[in-house]
């Protein structure tokens, strides 16, 4: 029943929410909101919220990758934010917001990871970005992705002396951004595509893609999700529909 209603709103034009297939709701993203972190973003799409947290630490780095900082994601799905959502070990749910974050950040290339190398096969900075949901309308993954982004434009490293990292003192240095890629997931239900869905959308989906793009609109990372396939023709309307949206969602960094 749900499915129908949403798609002889679609046939019109209209959303469940009175919204257009191709519009979002509206964004805030603040930066700085967490003095622990050294770099820190709550972002809202509507009612959906997220916030994300930046932590560095100094680790050895990985043995294939002696000259360059290690990269973290970690997503926890808040039983506050979704009756759904369980306390406990990471679902499937989890892992999928995680690797769709970390995947436009790693693929993109956004971080200049060879110069958060200290001593090469020793000593790197390592970067842990933690996400946590507080309230779950639908659209989780662009919420996620664009608050990580976020929090890493807002990151300083911590005071490092001595082999010591002082967690206490920051420093004015930033992280070394090279790109700022933007996540867009577009939906399938029946023959339409919607942007930002609702959690109600989001049940009756049959197929979905996000797409990360960067600043010159090259296309860095996908992740699909629903048992439908996609076609080429379908593919081409969402690359099209994530390059134009992607512009929107880019001002509110």
């Amino acid at each position: 029943m749900l499915k129908e209603h949403l798609l002889r709103s679609l046939s019109k034009s209209i959303r469940y929410d009175g919204r257009k297939p191709d519009e979002f709701r509206p964004i805030t993203v603040e930066t700085g909101i967490i003095k622990s972190a050294e770099g820190s973003a709550r972002v809202k799409i509507g009612r959906t919220e997220v916030l994300v947290g930046v932590k560095m630490g100094v680790e050895t780095p990985y043995p294939d990758t002696p000259a360059q900082g290690n990269l973290m994601v970690n997503a926890e799905l808040l039983p506050l934010s979704n009756p759904l959502f369980e306390s406990g070990p990471p679902g499937d749910q989890a892992v999928e917001l995680a690797r769709v974050v970390d995947r436009g950040i790693r693929e993109s290339e956004a971080i200049d990871v060879k110069k958060l190398c200290i001593k090469e096969g020793e000593k790197v900075w390592s970067v842990m970005i933690d996400v946590c949901t507080i309230n779950d309308e639908g659209n989780l993954l662009d919420a996620a992705a664009l608050g990580a982004i976020a929090a890493l434009k807002d990151t300083k490293f911590p005071k490092y002396e001595d082999e010591k990292v002082d967690y206490l003192t920051k420093t004015k240095k930033s992280l070394p951004l090279l790109r700022e890629p933007i996540s867009i997931t577009v939906l399938k239900i029946g023959n339409y595509f919607i942007v930002d869905p609702l959690s109600e959308e989001e049940q009756a989906t049959d197929a979905r893609l996000t797409v990360a793009v960067t600043q010159d609109n090259n296309i860095c990372a996908l992740q699909k999700g629903g048992e439908t396939p996609f076609m080429p023709e379908d593919i081409e309307k969402i690359v099209d529909l994530v390059l134009e949206k992607s512009v929107e969602l880019r001002k509110k960094l």
